[in-house]
């Protein structure tokens, strides 16, 4: 048997987009045919069922109206698919009853989504494309939803692929295009295969040839060169902004036009944060549930537009380096705190902006419509407020976003003569164009008006000349106009009326008259729909001329709302302006307090503490019990520093910050089972990156490194570490420790300093006082900690009894020895063995372990010692064994 023509034609089409779900357009469904229907019928939960197409058996199918599509395809993209769409091209009438035209219209992806329901509003969508070669790597990253066009390169790093995946993971992209060479190293990063990142998908080699993709590029933005946007010789960058630009083009099938700039995002113009930064400061999301509530965004997010959260998030993500525009986001932010008049006009305005940038790209796509083209209107029409607001600063960036704000006047007087307020959402049925906008098409709906009233007029005469009271007018969709008549007045019916349709208790019928005013009444309704889809598309056209004036004005508006919350968060907060100074400069925070922690704290003052950096006083040692207070205070001190380098006011009582390359931490201990990685291993591999990467200029957040192994082996790396940061690399750290031991190193080293977490100890317990003193403390009061924490007071007790005789016990307690830290490698070992006799093995991983303390690391690096520790662990494993 031979396939239909209909058959035939999806068949064909399928064939050229295999990896999608294929949404084929039916009348008023889109329908899916074969294994496509048998996957979306259980994906979306939809009957199956079958259609004859000239085979032996029935082709499995299922579908969903087209009305209603968007839904659907949001529930696909979520579940991973691809979807591409086949719309009817000709209408019956122009197929002459042959078939109908169809072609896919767009290929729909997670990273080419630009429909609102599907995207949220105060992040961008990402869509990255990623080219390695032996020279380094190249990406380029867009969000098509919004215009946005990106590109950066990465060199060969010593970290291998660490510094790729940070990138990567700070973007959070929907979607990642590669070439084969990336793809392959794809498989093995761990972000990858435990679902932090998408899986890569391979794209064509050729599309990132240097040459086709610089010539894409270049086409697609209408210049011979790429000087203009800093990326003229970026091979790598360029390769991998060519390919995305064609997967673009493949996908889309459109001209893309609100995708007209692109930016090379240099590393040294921003500061630098790395995935573990970003989890362990909660910057976006907090740790424990991954929600925006209770992180530093949540605080800092008081914006009144969608542009204003995503240049607020995007501001978190690459914090500036540049002093100059950090100074002028605070000369702004302190302008707009102190001029309540400027700060309460614009909150008024911003609040009835809509999304301006999705706007645009939505305009560009084609699927614009009359709901979007008033919310248009509605926001140009306040624009000329927010001028006028900002017109009356000093603040020299606030001029500039003032001049940046196009008006288009023009365009809002155009859209508010031709859209109706409160418009619907689709043009399928008119009733969006205003009364007035077009002659021809009042005519036409006076017409149609005037025929509806002839039918009124038309149902009185009938009634009157037959004497059937209750015969009336009706229509519906299938049998158009008709006259109903009870069937108990049947015989009154005259010979002119036609019989159409029996119904329950009634008849329906039809006249030459009740035909010609039909045809009048619908001819003329279905001329107005038509010639109002006309008037649209010449509107949006004529929009679609000032797209990058919208652009511009969108970004500039963001920047507005963003420095607008900075101002509220001020005020609300009592913040300081931070007096940020260049590189290698001191840092003071008086009276700095965690900004976040402290709108949580209710019941209790804050406790605020002060800081101080300096070419003599550069690496903190800080001591004291859990739940002191130890790791909130290291973590408002970072927080503070990006803060003051995004432009925002700080939560100190004075400020001086100065600029800072990059922000490391190292917080916390635990598992990483995802990763396959130990308490140990993920601390040491976070400490490798510290120092592998850290400069002068860094801020390093170091909190019980050491912590996740055997107390010698930890205490070991924690000295040498430290030794380590504080001579070779003699960046601003604090380091957090219950190694009472390492506090020997203030004197010893230039630049350490001890400071301690304030206890007060009361009969049978302690008080946290939460401040920050000078000096060290020999007292973990591990013991007094779990009493709080509820351990039964039997185990409480029995604790400290033991706590007694190990300190009795112990040759290395300052109670019983001088404080310096003294082993006899040559003693031999008087421990009882264990079971599998491995003292004299432990006692060696001991010796050794302190050796490496005791070192001078102007001779031994941390990372030697870690392999030395490593490789005598082995040892120990063998004998065990």
């Amino acid at each position: 048997m031979a396939l239909s023509p209909m058959m035939t034609q999806y068949l064909a089409t399928k064939e050229k987009y295999k990896d999608c779900l294929l949404f084929y357009r039916l009348g008023d469904f889109y329908e899916m045919f074969f294994e496509d229907a048998i996957t979306a019928s259980k994906a979306l939960d939809l009957t199956l069922t079958g259609r004859d197409c000239g085979l032996e058996e029935r082709a499995p199918m299922c579908g969903v109206p087209y009305h209603a599509v968007d839904g659907y395809i949001a529930r696909l993209i979520d579940a991973g698919f691809k979807v591409a769409i086949c719309e009817q091209l000709t209408t019956p009438e122009q197929s002459k009853g042959g078939m109908l035209e169809r072609d896919v219209v767009r290929v729909i992806t997670a990273g080419t989504v630009i429909e609102p329901e599907m995207l949220r509003e105060d992040a961008n969508n990402y869509i990255v494309s990623v080219f390695r070669d032996t020279k380094g790597t190249g990406i380029a990253y867009a969000d098509i939803s919004t215009g946005d066009f990106y590109v950066t390169e990465l060199g060969v790093s010593k970290s291998g692929d660490k510094e790729l995946e940070d990138y990567l993971i700070k973007l959070s992209p929907s979607e990642i295009l590669c070439n084969a060479a990336m793809h392959e190293i794809s498989k093995a990063l761990p972000s990858v295969q435990y679902s932090i990142l998408p899986k890569f998908s391979v794209y064509y080699d050729w599309a990132y040839s240097y040459e086709t993709a610089y010539k894409s590029v270049t086409q697609k933005l209408g210049v011979k060169n790429l000087r203009a946007f800093s990326c003229e010789g970026k091979r790598l960058a360029v390769s991998a902004a060519g390919a995305l630009m064609e997967y673009l083009n493949e996908t889309q099938k459109r001209t893309l036009s609100h995708i007209n700039r692109l930016k090379f995002v240099s590393y040294g113009s921003c500061m630098n944060l790395d995935a573990e930064t970003f989890r362990n400061l909660e910057l976006t999301k907090t740790m424990r549930d991954g929600k925006k509530y209770g992180s530093l965004l949540w605080l800092l997010d008081n914006t009144k537009t969608s542009m204003g959260s995503r240049f607020l998030l995007g501001a978190i993500e690459r914090p500036l380096t540049d002093l100059n525009e950090i100074h002028d986001r605070l000369d702004a932010v302190g302008e707009l705190a102190d001029n309540l008049i400027v700060r309460e006009n614009l909150s008024n305005a911003l609040s009835k902006i809509r999304d301006i940038e999705r706007l645009s790209a939505k305009l560009s796509f084609g699927s614009i419509n009359p709901r979007d083209l008033f919310s248009l209107q509605e926001s140009l029409n306040v624009l000329p407020n927010i001028k006028q607001a900002l017109s009356e600063c000093n603040s020299c960036l606030l001029l500039k976003l003032e001049n940046d704000i196009v008006l288009a006047e023009d365009e809002a007087r155009l859209l508010g003569l031709a859209i109706v307020d409160n418009p619907p959402p689709v043009t399928r049925d008119g009733g969006f164009i205003r009364e007035g906008y077009s002659k021809e098409l009042d005519e036409i709906k006076s017409r149609s008006q005037n025929s509806k009233g002839w039918l009124a007029e038309y149902e009185a005469l009938e009634k009157s000349q037959t004497g059937i009271k209750n015969l009336k007018v009706g229509y519906n969709r299938v049998f158009g106009y008709y006259i109903e008549v009870p069937k108990s007045a049947s015989d009154l019916v005259p010979m002119t009326y036609t019989r159409k349709q029996t119904v329950a208790n009634a008849e329906r019928y039809i006249t030459e008259q009740l035909k010609k005013l039909e045809s009048d009444i619908l001819g003329a309704d279905e001329q107005a729909v038509k010639l109002e889809q006309v008037l649209f598309a010449k509107l949006t056209d004529t929009l679609k001329l000032r797209i990058k004036d919208f652009q511009q004005t969108a970004k500039a508006i963001g920047c507005v709302d963003m420095l607008y919350s900075f101002a509220i968060l001020a005020i609300k907060h009592n913040y300081c302006k931070p007096d940020v100074k260049d590189y290698g400069a001191k840092t003071v925070l008086i009276e700095g307090r965690h900004p976040v922690v402290e709108s949580f704290v209710k019941n209790e003052r804050f406790v605020s503490n002060d800081t101080f950096f300096d070419e003599n006083q550069h690496t903190l040692i800080i001591t004291g019990p859990n739940m002191a207070g130890k790791s909130t205070y290291m973590r408002q001190v970072a927080l503070i520093v990006l803060m003051a380098h995004i432009g925002s006011f700080v939560p100190c009582k004075r400020a001086e910050i100065a600029l800072t390359d990059r922000i490391f931490t190292r917080v916390g201990a635990s598992d990483n089972l995802l990763f396959d990685q130990s308490t140990f291993m993920v601390e040491m591999t976070e400490v490798a990156g510290i120092l592998n990467n850290a400069t002068e200029n860094s801020l390093i957040i170091l909190d019980e490194v050491g912590r996740g192994t055997s107390t010698f082996d930890g205490l070991s790396i924690a000295w040498a570490v430290m030794e380590y940061v504080s001579r070779e690399i003699r960046a601003k750290t604090l380091f957090a420790t219950h190694y009472h031991e390492l506090t020997e190193l203030e004197g010893s080293l230039d630049g350490i300093k001890n400071y301690h977490i304030a206890v007060k100890e009361l009969a049978g317990g302690i008080v946290f006082l939460r401040k920050i003193l000078p000096g060290g403390t020999n007292k973990s009061f591990g013991i007094e900690v779990a009493a709080l924490a509820g351990l039964p007071k039997s185990v409480v007790a029995k604790a400290k009894r033991i706590l007694k005789q190990l300190e009795e016990a112990d040759i290395n307690n300052p109670r019983n020895q001088s404080a310096q830290l003294r082993l006899d490698l040559d003693a031999p070992d008087t421990r009882a063995q264990d079971a599998d006799g491995n003292s004299a093995a432990k006692a060696k991983t001991a010796k050794v372990a302190q050796a490496i303390m005791q070192a001078d690391l102007n001779s031994i690096t941390p990372i030697e010692a870690l392999k030395l520790l490593a490789e005598l662990q082995g040892e120990i494993a063998e004998e065990a064994q």
